[in-house]
């Protein structure tokens, strides 16, 4: 088991080998992974259910198992644990952080706009406070944040994709080189920045194919509706509008709503335009499945240079990575995995978090696999929808 640990965080193991104190993340039953009521294993009745079931194998997280996280001679001491196992549930520690910061922005997203539907003004000051929380995550362990944000539902496709479009703008000024206060009016922004969307016509928002003609000009109004909600939102930053107001604009003057040219749009609001348009691209949505970042890196350069800023393109692929952190790759051997690290590292060696064979269509054991120092290579990318399972137990 101690193997496993330094292999990776989710492990297969029998159920007859359960003890209590795990946490069991998934079960798999002939092949078939799937989450069933995630959890620590308290009672030995649990076990006696799954055996009860016909069930063989479960995947463990062993950075929330009790019984893992520990040293054998310093139980509660998480110095004491070797640096290998210290930075696994230091990285489990992160990414629950990380999911709290996400489930806390949707619960304030959709919070205030039910507040703007019934006509209130926003309140600024909860949405730079999660701005500072967001930039320490950023800054404290990124591709943690990277890879909870990953996980993606076409169910909340609204309230994600605001979040997701505030980790990407803070992490491409972080990029850049932006000082915090601009990372964190950066931040405010990219959350905000699809707050007129609660005036359009849910049939129209939420439609499951193509927009007509009239559905689409009905959709372009979102930001028209937004300019007087910004407006009214008191001490909301001007850097934090224009995020929100020109994330549609183009270089060559024939975006909406104002048909702003080059000379109007600053640097923070061609910034916006690439982020919004790759996260969307990404995303799955309830008319259209989720592409792969290469893909959407293609369309972003086809964009240019009359959409969209080449140069600020490029800079965000740079940033971003060929590989980001959170997307599918498959490697050389047919094993796909999640890209896990890549902290100082280079664009074409992260870690990779396998899981399942692609060629043989099966899962196989959980493995990190480090690129820089494998025999192994990527080959390409891989979109979520051209997959078979359900890679969400991984992350």
């Amino acid at each position: 088991m101690s193997e496993a640990l330094q292999s990776a965080d989710l492990v297969k193991i029998p159920v007859a080998h359960l003890e209590l104190g795990m946490y069991v993340a998934a079960i798999e039953n002939n092949g078939q992974v799937a989450v069933s009521n995630p959890g620590k294993l308290s009672k030995s009745s649990a076990i006696t259910t799954l055996n009860a079931r016909g069930i063989k194998f479960v995947w463990v997280d062993m950075g929330r198992s009790d019984i893992a996280a520990k040293a054998p001679e310093a139980q509660d001491d998480v110095a004491a644990l070797s640096p290998q196992n210290k930075r696994s549930v230091n990285r489990q520690k992160a990414q629950d952080e990380a999911r709290s910061l996400l489930d806390e922005a949707k619960s304030l997203i959709r919070k205030v706009l039910s507040e703007t539907f019934e006509g209130k003004a926003i309140e600024v000051k909860p949405f730079e406070a999660l701005a500072d929380n967001m930039i320490e995550s950023v800054m404290g362990h990124s591709d943690a944040l990277k890879c909870v944000s990953a996980l993606r539902s076409k169910d909340a496709y609204l309230l994600e994709h605001s979040v997701n479009v505030a980790v990407l703008l803070v992490t491409f000024g972080r990029y850049l080189n932006f000082d915090r206060a601009m990372l964190k009016q950066l931040a405010v922004g990219g959350i905000l920045h699809d707050i007129g969307k609660i005036k359009v016509d849910d049939a129209v928002l939420n439609k499951p194919g193509k927009l007509t003609a009239e559905e689409f000009e009905h959709m372009k109004l979102h930001q028209v509706y937004a300019i007087p909600i910004m407006s009214e939102a008191k001490g909301l930053s001007q850097v934090s509008k224009d995020v929100c107001l020109m994330h549609h604009e183009k270089l060559d003057g024939k975006g909406y709503p104002r048909g702003l040219t080059a000379e109007q749009l600053p640097q923070h609001g061609r910034m916006s335009c690439i982020v919004d348009i790759y996260d969307a691209l990404t995303a799955t949505r309830c008319y259209k499945e989720a592409m792969s970042p290469a893909a959407a890196f293609k369309i972003l350069l086809s964009l240019t240079p009359f959409h969209l800023d080449e140069s600020l393109v490029y800079e965000f692929i740079r940033c971003v990575g060929v590989y980001p952190v959170g997307s599918l790759v498959e490697l050389s051997d047919g094993r796909v995995g999640i890209v896990w690290d890549t902290e100082g590292r280079d664009a074409l060696h992260p870690i990779v978090k396998c899981f399942y064979h692609n060629k043989h269509k099966h899962y196989t054991d959980v493995a990190l696999v480090d690129i820089k120092s494998s025999a192994l290579n990527i080959e390409r990318g891989v979109s979520p929808s051209s997959m078979d399972v359900d890679p969400s137990p991984f992350y």
